[in-house]
This record gives C-alpha cells, structure tokens and sequence, in this order.
C-alpha cells in the first residue's frame, strides 16, 4: 500500500514538473504538439473501449473540438498577443493554456465517469425490473448531462475564449491604470442620494464570456456584484473590464450593459446605512478615483491585491462595507464571491428589493 502511495506521489510531481518545464520554455509548436498528441491518445483509448458506439462518436468528436479550442486559443492569444500584451497578461494566458491540456480527460470524466449508468444499457435482467419512474428519472439525468455538457461547449467556444483572453493585455495588476472614470456629475447624484437611508448591493447574472468562464469554476449562476447609492441604480459603480469604454478598474456601470444573455438577470439587495456611513464610502470612492485603480484580474486566481486599489468586484463590495461599519460575515477581501453577499447573510442583514429579468 505503501509503495503504491509513493509510486503515485511519485507520478504527481514528475507530472507537476513536466507541466512547469512546458511553461517556462513552452513553444507554439510544442503546445500544439501536446495538444494534438492528448486529443488522439484519449481517441484511440476511447475507440477501444467497450462503451456504445454512439457515445464513442460523441466523446471524439468532443475531443476533437477540445482541440481546436485549445490550439486557435495558444495560436491567437497566447503567442500571437505576446509581442503587444503585458508581461502579466502573458503569463496569465500561458497559465491557462498549460492548464487546458488534459482538457478531453475532463470531458470524458464529465460525460462517462461521473455518469457511467447513464450512458451504458441495462442488461435483460435489470431491463425487466425497470419501472416507468426510472426511466423517467433516468432519461431527466441524461437531459440534464447534455444541457450541462452544451452549457459546457458555449462557454469554451472559440468566441468566449477570444473575447475574454484577447482583453487580457488591457489590465494590469501591478500598476493603477484607471484614473477619474467617475465624473463630477456623478459624485452630485451621490449626494443627493445620502439621504436614502440605505446601501445597495447588486448581484448579477450578465452572461458576460468573463462571467461565463468564472462560472465554471465557481459552478454560481451569479457571478458580478456592484454597489450603490440609491435604488433606482443611477449611482451603480464596481470593479469591470470598462466595456472598451474606460480602463479596467474602478467605473461606473448602467442596468443596459447587464444585458449581455437573453436570461441575464439582476437582483437588488439593500442594507441600513446611515447619512455618514454612506458619506464615508463616498469619500472612499472619491479618493480611489481620484488615486488610481486596475482591476484585480491576477487576484481572482492568487486572492491577494498587489496595492491597495487593485481589487475586483466583491472584494471592493466588501472593503466599502468594511470602511462603513456594515460587514456582516467574516472572509478574506480576496476570497469574497459575489453570492456570499447573499449566501453569508446568516444574521439577515439584507433586505431585498427587487430583481430585474432581461426579456
């Protein structure tokens, strides 16, 4: 027993190892190489296996698609972006592409190892002590796996992939490259909504490709949370991209660009706070304004800011709670998700307010 707990600590770090030797002096070709190499591996070894032949149709050609993904991603973002992109940004997307290589293992694990009695027939046996409601039960399970696996495909779409990785050269995570995005005229309708007695936080569902991509790792369907000052949302700020419109950083944002999925959806939340706490956040927000912000792309990953400005979008939810008084559950700044605003509330501090569906 030993020995085989050794043999496979073993194996993990020559892997780990291999892994970082590939990300040091990893080439174009070498990935692709790679890339290639796994997805026709995980095709023979499906082909000689004993599973139907419908399912072994689907699990190629869902490795061949992995490997389209994984290679226009090395060969469109990664290396090509190298020569105009961040050093940071460089070696995020690097990361990521090392990362997707046992790509196809996890989809054949997500389709057939998760789920074997989904996907093998009973025997003629088991096939005469079926009652209507297993094969009911049974036939939702499938639906629901091939919802999930299509779910799955969309967001690792070459679009998706293109759309989030190709916005990487325009964060930093070392320096404030975002600088007076909120205007005076916005700074006057917080002031004026200083004598609502409350603060807003807003959780949203935008469908965004960033947002789709962080899903899949949080596995929340709600993935961005905002702050604001009044509660018709003329005063809604966080930690964004910019849209392509202002820096990654500290901006102001609108309901409208919420909508980015026919099922996107907002929820409103509020919490007691009163003329000063909210003056207090205020002034807070005024000063990283007016100092500097990034968003903290590299922290979503690490959980820890470089400066103090550099956050994204919970953490900076929650710094504001901290800086009026108002937390209500206890976490690391970089360790906040959106939903834990809601799911923490344990003391009900919240009181929701509304929810917007996009139609």
């Amino acid at each position: 027993m030993n020995d085989l707990l050794q043999y496979r600590q073993a194996t993990s770090w020559v892997v780990i190892i291999i892994l970082l030797g590939l990300f040091v002096v990893g080439t174009a070709p070498i990935y692709i190489l790679i890339y290639v190499f796994f997805a026709l591996a995980m095709a023979i070894r499906t082909m000689l296996g004993t599973t139907k032949r419908s399912v072994k149709f689907g699990l190629i050609i869902s490795f061949i698609l992995a490997m389209v993904v994984q290679i226009v991603f090395c060969t469109t973002v990664v290396f090509v972006a190298q020569s105009h992109t961040s050093v940071i940004g460089h070696l995020i997307a690097k990361v990521f592409a090392t990362a997707i290589i046992p790509l196809p293992l996890m989809l054949e694990r997500f389709i057939i190892s998760n789920k074997p009695a989904d996907f093998y027939p009973p025997s003629v046996e088991e096939a005469a002590t079926l009652s209507f409601n297993f094969l009911k039960n049974n036939l939702n399970k499938v639906v629901n796996a091939t919802k999930s696996a299509d779910k799955l495909k969309s967001t690792l779409s070459v679009k998706n992939l293109s759309a989030t990785f190709g916005d990487l050269h325009r964060h930093s995570s070392t320096n404030y490259i975002n600088n007076g995005s909120l205007t005076e005229a916005y700074f006057e309708k917080v002031e004026e909504s200083l004598a609502d007695p409350y603060l807003y936080i807003v959780i949203s569902n935008t469908g965004s490709p960033a947002s789709e991509m962080i899903a899949m790792f949080t596995m929340k369907q709600f993935n961005h949370a905002s702050l604001s000052f009044d509660k018709d949302l003329k005063t809604i700020i966080s930690y964004n991209g910019g849209v392509n419109v202002y820096p990654p950083g500290l901006n102001p944002e609108t309901v409208e660009a919420f909508h980015q999925k026919p099922d996107a959806s907002i929820l409103v939340y509020r919490i007691q706070a009163t003329r000063g706490q909210k003056q207090a956040v205020a002034e807070k927000v005024k000063q990283i304004n007016e100092d500097g912000s990034a968003y903290n792309i590299l922290g979503l990953v690490t959980k820890h800011s470089i400066r103090p400005n550099i956050m994204f979008c919970s953490q900076f939810v929650y710094k504001m709670l901290g800086i009026a008084g108002l937390q209500y559950f206890e976490k690391k700044d970089g360790q906040v998700r959106p939903t834990d605003f809601i799911e923490l509330d344990y003391h009900k501090q919240l009181e929701y307010c509304y929810e917007i569906k996009f139609k």
